[in-house]
């Protein structure tokens, strides 16, 4: 069957779902707050437990990292993103959730494919962290010269 780029966008369009805009914009919205909430909330509580401003807000996020990491290897985080959408990548949470899914992937599969999975989880963020890193290394490489001099 051979069909020319515009039939086949329209058969594609004819095929395709419309996506409800207002429901998601208000499912990313009140998922997205939620867990950001939940972020001060946890920030405050850290605080409250004698932990100063900078190691509660760590402790805060450290903690929204592994309820994610949690949720996802519970399938649980899936069915969140299909009601929250873009709600889930913003936050520290997605971050997580794009790491640990092909780890959970290929649990399954033991430790005979580790190096399979250690490569399939950086595949989104590798180049995340590559950039990161490498920002990183040059900002305390520049700080420490400037106090040098």
């Amino acid at each position: 069957m051979k069909m020319s780029k515009q039939e086949y966008g329209a058969l594609v369009q004819s095929m395709a779902k419309p996506s409800p805009m207002g429901r998601d914009l208000v499912g990313a919205f009140v998922v997205g707050g939620a867990i950001c909430a939940l972020g001060q909330l946890l920030m405050q509580w850290y605080q409250s437990l004698g932990l100063d401003r900078d190691m509660a807000s760590t402790a805060g996020t450290i903690t929204l990292i592994f309820l994610s990491v949690l949720l996802t290897d519970l399938d649980l985080y899936c069915h969140l993103a299909k009601i929250a959408g873009a709600g889930t990548l913003v936050p520290v949470t997605g971050f997580a959730n794009s790491i640990a899914s092909p780890a959970v992937e290929f649990k399954s599969e033991g430790f005979v494919t580790a190096g399979g999975m250690a490569c399939k989880m950086f595949t989104i963020a590798g180049p995340v962290l590559v950039w990161g890193i490498s920002a990183s290394v040059v900002y305390g490489i520049l700080l420490a010269v400037l106090q040098l001099l």
